[in-house]
């Protein structure tokens, strides 16, 4: 009786096969092709994952596994991971095939198919590295008329015991986010990022990457990431050691020329398996304790990880598959060419962009209220946001972008996940970065033609989208406020909103 033990991508974690029998089993690794261009990943992210893949390929090797390992370029690879699965069974004799729950609901139609398909049990185990089941998620949400994360983390902190004082959290507060929006003054000293070089077995990867997906938007090199458990570890200490104390204070802050400000960067690791999110969490928790780091640094850092993170993983399978087809507001504009790297006179997006092309990342106010910012008052329909997403960023899988977009960035899901739309005007951008002072356009201007464009399309969005949105309590002084506005003011701004998206052109 042989098991064939499947770890995918992102699942690199040792935990994942605690059952595996050494003398007995196979732990079987491959690089397809559908999965590197189902969508059109940026390389840096198809880089990363293949890399790390064939680091950990070695790593269990050397733990006395036996490991059935297939390349991209194997000449009889199938370029599917159903072909090579039904193929690996029959290679090894397999008489059952362990699989851990996936990150994406498409994979997980694919395993619940192999039973029938290849003629042999197929078991798939909960992924235990996450803090809340699916389950236990479900039970939370169950009877709720909202489902604000808010409320669930404070579940996940009564549950792990972080930064809680018996029943009562730490300082007295649950959330210390409204200390977390300094904007970028002058003078701050933001390290360097903890950066590896690539040693023999990346260099391959980087030339096989090159060579296949050289089309693909963003640039593969230079590649520093951590393709190691021991390498993640050490960019985890980095941040704990040296970013994480301005944290906070800074998490909201964006500067030109400054991508990882004092963000963690360690997305990438968590979202593949080579950190775990509890042991994340306790460094930071631990960091605070030895007063090394502030109280509302650690709290914001933690905050993500056990509870924007693990939340958002629960909403993505509480409501999947009907979600990824929502569209509350009904946009249906194309995306513009300047996602793509197209020109663009708005400074703030020709920035984030740049950031996301040369880096496969983009911290998460770049992401919401600049490029998704734009996108929402745009309206672009949400397929094409979410495909955008999906491809650009080396740390998004479907599990984690699906929500943040359809939910966050375009409350295309009518508010299951945020409790009103994150549209913001230019003034938002100018309070928070340091964009606007390089830019062609006024963000001090409200229309016209030298006006920032945000800040018509922030009133136009309103306008276009009033009866939708008029009755929600968080808009309410908003709608007030817009219906003292002139009419002939509102015939402005819609006729320049207009005038500019009319102008912005689709990628062709």
């Amino acid at each position: 009786m042989s098991t064939l033990f499947l770890t995918l991508g992102d699942q690199l974690s040792h935990s994942l096969l605690q059952h595996a029998d050494k003398e007995r089993d196979v732990i079987f690794l491959c690089e397809v092709w559908d999965e590197a261009t189902y969508v059109r990943h940026h390389p840096k992210k198809i880089a990363l994952l293949f890399s790390a893949m064939r680091h950990f390929a070695e790593e269990l090797q050397a733990a006395g596994y036996t490991v059935d390992y297939v390349r991209l370029d194997d000449a009889a690879n199938t370029g599917n991971f159903s072909g090579e699965v039904q193929r690996a069974v029959k290679r090894h004799g397999s008489t059952r095939v362990a699989c851990t729950f996936p990150g994406e609901y498409r994979v997980l139609q694919m395993m619940e198919d192999w039973q029938k398909s290849f003629g042999v049990p197929v078991e798939i185990a909960p992924d235990e590295r996450f803090i809340a089941s699916k389950q236990e998620f479900n039970t939370w949400a169950l009877g709720k008329k909202q489902l604000r994360m808010e409320f669930f983390y404070r579940e996940m902190r009564r549950k792990t015991g972080l930064l809680m004082n018996g029943d009562e959290p730490e300082g007295g507060q649950w959330n210390y986010d409204a200390e977390n929006r300094k904007p970028p003054g002058g003078g701050l000293l933001i390290p360097k990022p903890f950066t590896v070089a690539p040693d023999a077995i990346t260099e391959e990867v980087l030339e096989l990457v090159a060579a296949r997906f050289g089309n693909h938007f963003g640039y593969l090199l230079p590649f520093t990431f951590a393709v190691t458990r021991n390498d993640a570890l050490r960019v985890l200490d980095h941040f704990i050691r040296e970013r994480l104390p301005s944290f906070g204070d800074y998490q909201d802050a964006m500067l030109t020329g400054q991508p990882w400000m004092y963000h963690a960067h360690i997305g990438f690791y968590l979202n593949c398996g080579l950190l775990q999110p509890l042991e994340c969490a306790q460094a930071a928790e631990a960091a605070y304790k030895k007063g090394t780091a502030p109280l509302n640094a650690a709290e914001g850092f933690i905050r993500q990880i056990i509870g924007w993170r693990e939340y958002v993983r629960g909403i993505y399978w509480l409501k999947m598959p009907d979600y990824k087809s929502e569209n509350f507001l009904g946009a249906d504009r194309a995306l513009p060419a300047f996602y793509w790297g197209g020109e663009t006179d708005m400074n703030c997006l020709k920035q984030c962009v740049k950031d996301t092309k040369e880096n496969a990342y983009a911290h998460h106010i770049q992401r919401l209220m600049v490029l998704g910012n734009f996108a929402l008052l745009a309206g672009i329909h949400p397929d094409l946001v979410n495909e955008w997403y999906l491809i650009v960023y080396a740390d998004a899988y479907e599990w984690v972008e699906l929500p943040n977009v359809s939910g966050m960035v375009l409350f295309a899901d009518g508010g299951v996940l945020a409790s009103k739309p994150y549209a913001a005007s230019g003034a938002y951008i100018n309070k928070m970065s340091d964009y606007c002072g390089g830019c062609r356009y006024k963000v001090t201007e409200k229309t016209g033609a030298k006006a920032c464009p945000f800040n018509y399309l922030y009133w136009d969005f309103l306008m276009r989208n009033a009866e939708k949105l008029r009755r929600n309590p968080r808009l309410a002084m908003i709608y007030k406020t817009l219906e003292k506005m002139p009419p002939e003011q509102r015939k402005t701004i819609t006729a320049n909103a207009q005038e500019f998206l009319d102008n912005v052109a689709p990628r062709r």
